[in-house]
């Protein structure tokens, strides 16, 4: 899965015998996490290349100076990037926490650094579902510097993944009134879903996009998100859309690609979906691509070919368990729908209750698989909570008629 392109491994290999012995804090080239190849498909013109020469150059800083904690902060913002765009999540997010762990070790830093530092720590604890940490880590970063929105946005996450959603809106209302922009607009929509006010969620998701930049990566993640949000609502026409505007700034943008291939199952156009869905997958190892696929061979009946990408989706999950990732939700998810093994999915399902019970969308999952086992006193308890916040879900609205 990992790519190392031959002109940058030859770059390293050069470093590496070039490197001179400085002091004992002194970082080895091998120390320094790598920047993996990125797919042709997303190279994104001359984006791969800028990528490459800012990497380069902030590692090089940091092997001529280990004390250039500004040059580690570069690297920890680009193996955040590139886990996002490639999918590489194994790879990056622990070598984002290790440069970060890197930094905050030095009980010198100046303030701003440690909080810039701190605030990207918190982001990857997030990306990991390790949610409490996170939390924690944006609290104490909040306590450097009170006015910045980039950390109210995690202190907004990492609240509504726990349950805690009067605090999230809290946060939120900061984040807006800080810095009223696509991140602070996204957060309103979410929160404004999860309440019940779909129309408004809409709204504000449709003004996080029109403050994006057109063809930057993260507009593209708010009109993916915009998508999926009408596709979720029964909206399929403007879902496709959105899909369709995204891939015409960012042709090979492979959520994208997924996104119309879910579209076209939705529509029962399989042939369409399976074509779709594999090159998404072509171009990033993403799980939820596998997922789609192996959901699709399901819907038809064809169970050899379901086994067949469920056995390609293992391996990945293990290695993204293995890098720290927290999975339990996603196995409840693969284990029930996909494997029909509703016992292993309520222990998933459980463990994940454990971290987060006042979450709605675990709350969710477990009425969903209390259903499936018979357990009808204990469906009704967590579909209780998972409605807490009169969120109107299909899924859940649909638990709600079949109680």
């Amino acid at each position: 899965m990992f790519r190392i392109s031959f002109f940058f491994a030859l770059i390293l290999a050069l470093a590496a015998c070039s490197q001179k012995p400085q002091d004992k804090n002194a970082l080895s080239v091998n120390e320094i996490p790598l920047l993996l190849d990125r797919h042709e498909a997303i190279q994104q013109g001359n984006e791969w290349n800028d990528v490459q020469n800012y990497y380069g150059l902030a590692r090089n800083e940091l092997l001529n100076n280990p004390k250039d904690y500004e040059a580690a902060l570069k690297l920890v913002q680009v193996y955040i990037n590139e886990a996002r765009i490639t999918g590489e999540h194994g790879h990056y997010y622990p070598a984002a926490l290790k440069m970060s762990d890197f930094i905050l070790k030095n009980g010198e830093l100046e303030s701003d650094l440690k909080f810039r530092t701190l605030a990207a720590k918190a982001g990857v604890q997030l990306s990991l579902h390790d949610f409490k940490n996170a939390l924690n880590t944006g609290l104490e970063a909040q306590k450097l510097n009170p006015y910045n929105a980039q950390n109210y946005g995690v202190l907004v996450d990492a609240n509504v993944e726990l349950g805690n959603y009067e605090e999230a809106v809290k946060m939120a209302d900061k984040m807006v009134s800080i810095r009223p922009d696509l991140r602070s607009y996204a957060r309103v929509s979410y929160l404004r879903e999860i309440h019940g006010d779909v129309e408004g969620a809409i709204e504000a998701m449709n003004m996080a996009v029109e403050a994006g930049y057109p063809g930057q990566e993260q507009t593209a993640w708010a009109r993916l998100t915009l998508g999926n949000m009408y596709k979720e609502y029964g909206k399929l026409s403007e879902a496709e859309g959105e899909y369709r505007k995204i891939l015409a700034d960012r042709s090979q943008f492979p959520f994208a690609i997924a996104a119309l291939g879910d579209l076209e199952m939705e529509r029962k156009n399989y042939q369409a979906a399976e074509k779709l869905l594999k090159e998404a997958a072509s171009i990033i190892p993403e799980v939820g691509f596998y997922e789609s696929l192996a959901r699709l061979y399901k819907m038809q009946g064809d169970e050899k070919r379901c086994k067949g990408v469920l056995d390609q989706m293992w391996p990945m999950l293990e290695d993204d368990e293995k890098n720290g990732h927290n999975m339990s939700l996603e196995y409840a998810t693969i284990y029930g729908e996909l494997v029909g093994d509703w016992k292993k999915a309520l222990q998933y399902a459980q463990k994940e209750y454990q971290l987060r019970p006042k979450n709605i969308d675990v709350n969710r999952k477990l009425a969903q698989v209390y259903q499936k086992l018979g357990q009808m006193d204990k469906m009704a308890e967590h579909l209780q909570k998972a409605k807490s916040t009169n969120s109107k879900n299909p899924e859940l609205m649909q638990l709600a008629m079949n109680k």
